[in-house]
């Protein structure tokens, strides 16, 4: 495999000729280029000819094998396939802004391909953008499948009608659909589009080597989409209780549907504040309680989805009048992106080392953790943007030492290893990094003084799930495999938390808390 600090990686979406050797071509051409193939992924049954290859080579490999990729017909910007000559009519919908020169350079894609408009019309509306209707006089539906490609690069395309004489546009129409619809979900721009169809066709690959349905896969990454972006704003309605503890601490838990629970420590300090909370009870309403004002430090375990940045701190003002002003220090469990989106609300975050690696490799622009484990890549990426999830700063990340993981004599590791200490409310928290069941870097924390314990995911209560964490937690074992890193060192952590942890108060990483 090339290593070379100068390679980069590019994915290439082919259009082949549907016979023996098409593969064979482009093979050789990435090949004579010095360039090494990481990933190759074909499913007839979704598309007749798009075939999608990941090579990695350096910038002067790939412009080179571009061209040639170009100049045999495998790429949009090529002169598509010959064989077929039956004339047909395409009517397409474009979305373009509403400016000067917009429509340009479709009219010259639509000019390269040598196609004819046999009907356009478009009326400005006020919104900023204009559709452009289009009749489309095609001879060639090899030369359409190249032009839909090229077009969806630049702007939105839909399909409103054709006459299906070909698999091969049935492909193209799927995988544009698609495109549209996650394009119109999350509210994306044209290169995140792109990149989400290519990590759905990752994701779709690994899933039918497990012979699950293709379709089934694109249908689950959508409603993975829906359901995050349908829970922002007012719908943004999390469970939200506490319970009072020693010390007139206070320990605040609010369960989203979508994504991790967040845990608040607070020293609400006056009984009268306790008392109010005490008679308020678990509730759903963001502002039924709210924490003594004369409180001035906020201690936060894991932080859920960056998407839901301004409804959390609607709900944190709402919790702590004085919220702004106030100290915040974080703990993360680990670095997945359901946990750590938010980080950049705390003046500090502690964690442990190998969390701290997984985003020192993101800055660098490595693969992290979740991404070295290929099963687990293409939803971690899906994830990325979906959530708007961004890498923390470092400088505010603080993290505790190394763990071991080389054995001792004959004995195997232990399960969970002390790294550090901290005292936050003048108590010690106690922090012990796994061997990476779930994923590497994953951490328990304890009190003992408090009888309370913060799994993260090595133990999640799926007894204790509400109906809409069901069935948003039930999508990601499908379309990563598996949650767990390890699973059966996942399993034996899950034993030793329940066994060893039975007199604690376990706060889950999803679920309702465990007493």
């Amino acid at each position: 495999m090339i290593k070379s600090e100068n390679t980069e990686k590019r994915n290439y979406i082919t259009h082949m000729p549907d016979k023996s050797g098409a593969f064979l071509v482009a093979g050789k051409i990435i090949a004579n280029h010095g360039g090494n193939i990481t990933r190759v992924n074909y499913n007839k049954a979704v598309d007749t000819h798009t075939l999608f290859i990941e090579v990695q080579g350096s910038a002067d490999a790939h412009e080179k094998i571009q061209k040639e990729l170009e100049e045999c017909g495998y790429l949009p910007k090529a002169e598509a396939e010959k064989e077929q000559k039956i004339p047909q009519i395409m009517m397409i919908v474009l979305t373009l802004r509403d400016e000067p020169g917009s429509v340009k350079p479709v009219l010259e894609i639509l000019d390269s391909h040598k196609v004819n408009i046999s009907y356009i019309s478009s009326q400005e509306n006020g919104s900023g953008f204009q559709s452009f209707k289009m009749g489309l006089f095609i001879e060639n539906t090899g030369e359409i499948k190249a032009l839909i490609e090229e077009i969806s690069k630049i702007c939105e395309i839909k399909i409103l009608d054709y006459e299906v004489t070909d698999r091969l546009l049935d492909g193209t129409v799927f995988y544009v659909s698609f495109a549209n619809e996650m394009r119109k979900i999350l509210n994306l721009n044209q290169n995140q589009t792109n990149e989400v169809l290519v990590y759905a066709n990752q994701m779709m690959q690994i899933l039918d080597e497990q012979k699950k349905s293709p379709l089934k896969t694109f249908d689950y990454i959508r409603r993975f989409a829906s359901l995050v972006v349908s829970r922002k704003g007012e719908s943004f309605k999390p469970d939200i209780s506490f319970m009072t503890l020693k010390n007139g601490i206070t320990l605040f838990i609010v369960e989203p549907p979508c994504g991790s629970n967040t845990y608040i420590l607070a020293r609400t300090g006056d009984s009268n504040t306790a008392d109010s909370l005490n008679n308020s009870g678990s509730s759903s309403s963001k502002n039924d309680h709210s924490a003594s004002s004369s409180n001035t430090e906020l201690l936060f375990i894991d932080s859920g989805f960056a998407c839901y940045r301004e409804e959390m701190l609607e709900l944190l003002r709402g919790l702590f009048p004085n919220f702004d002003s106030m100290k915040k220090t974080g703990i993360i469990t680990h670095a997945d992106q359901d946990h750590a989106g938010l980080l950049d609300l705390f003046e500090k975050t502690y964690m442990s080392a190998g969390c701290y690696e997984n985003f020192r490799l993101e800055k660098e622009g490595k693969l992290n953790f979740r991404e070295q484990i290929p099963l687990h890549k293409p939803y971690c990426n899906l994830s990325k943007i979906i959530s708007g999830y961004k890498t923390p700063d470092l400088e505010k990340c603080i993290p505790f030492k190394e763990r071991s993981f080389e054995r001792t004599n004959t004995a195997a590791p232990e399960l969970f290893e002390e790294v550090g200490t901290q005292n936050f409310f003048d108590l010690d928290f106690n922090f012990y990094e796994g061997l990476g069941g779930h994923v590497r870097g994953d951490t328990i924390i304890e009190c003992p003084e408090l009888k309370l314990l913060f799994s993260g995911d090595i133990y999640v209560n799926i007894r204790g799930f509400s109906n809409e964490q069901k069935e948003f937690n039930a999508l990601a074992p499908f379309l990563m495999t598996g949650v767990d890193s390890d699973s059966e060192i996942a399993r034996k952590s899950r034993e030793y938390l329940l066994l060893n942890y039975s007199d604690y108060i376990i706060c889950p990483g999803h679920g309702a808390v465990k007493t």
